[in-house]
């Protein structure tokens, strides 16, 4: 197979996984404190066998025995991460609604462990309980929250202390990762540290909560549909590679057994 229709071949999927992501940011630009995903391409250089014979024999020839090494440049997908940076604030009014400023998670409860999220779109259960959108456990230092049902006015200060009519019934756990990039989406705006990493849990440092406020999305419509155009373009481009590829191919192979017959 032509050395070319390798390249456009892997040019195209990687365009193709690209395209998946942005398809997903767009989709969740209405989702509370989403965060974008990003993909990072890197040149590898194709080397030939006679690249590594330095010895070109001066003293017997005049010419160099070997041709100038060649390096040739190929991009390849190396990289899908997610950009923690963060999303503008948006008013809601509503006392459960809590946002983050800053580096850090909230933790929370699932029927399959504890993960953390900046989510802080929470509303009480009928026990009282402080919960997620999904029905989770927002967890505060001693266990899950829970706020008197009869409580008429909820405050939540900047560091994550919740009272319940001047009376205080918790504080919110705030954690911050050490490498985010170890951090692994698992689904309804959670996250969990690989446990293959080497990252850890750390306490935040330079960060707040606000109440009545929701953080949205760090997705920029605009941008995005820049870049799902600019995809598409090169997409487009190694298709035609490989059909321009593959039309000299059946060219050549006509023309061989032509000339043989």
């Amino acid at each position: 197979m032509r050395d070319s229709m390798m390249n456009a071949m892997f040019g195209a999927m990687s365009n193709e996984i690209r395209m998946n992501q942005i398809a997903n940011n767009l989709a969740n630009v209405n989702t509370t404190a989403y965060k974008k995903d990003k993909v990072a391409f890197h040149d590898t250089f194709l080397r030939f066998a006679h690249d590594y014979m330095v010895d070109a024999r001066p003293s017997l020839r005049d010419k160099d025995m070997w041709p100038k090494a060649d390096l040739f440049a190929k991009p390849r997908l190396s990289d899908q991460k997610t950009d923690f940076t963060q999303g503008a604030l948006q008013t809601t009014g509503n006392p459960l609604d809590l946002a983050l400023v800053g580096d850090g998670f909230f933790r929370v409860r699932t029927p399959d462990g504890d993960y953390l999220t900046r989510n802080g779109s929470f509303r009480l259960n009928s026990e009282g309980t402080l919960i997620t959108e999904q029905g989770f456990e927002v967890l505060g230092t001693g266990g899950p929250l829970s706020i008197p049902p009869e409580a008429r006015n909820v405050t939540v200060d900047g560091s994550g202390q919740v009272r319940a009519d001047d009376q205080v019934v918790g504080v919110l756990e705030l954690v911050d990762v050490d490498d985010k990039r170890q951090l692994q989406k698992i689904g309804n705006n959670l996250y969990q540290i690989d446990p293959n990493g080497t990252a850890a849990e750390i306490p935040p440092e330079d960060l707040s909560v606000e109440q009545g406020f929701l953080e949205r999305a760090n997705v920029e419509v605009v941008t995005e549909m820049v870049d799902m155009i600019e995809t598409q373009r090169a997409h487009q481009m190694y298709t035609k590679m490989m059909q321009g590829t593959s039309q000299i191919d059946q060219k050549l192979i006509t023309r061989v057994g032509r000339t043989s017959a």
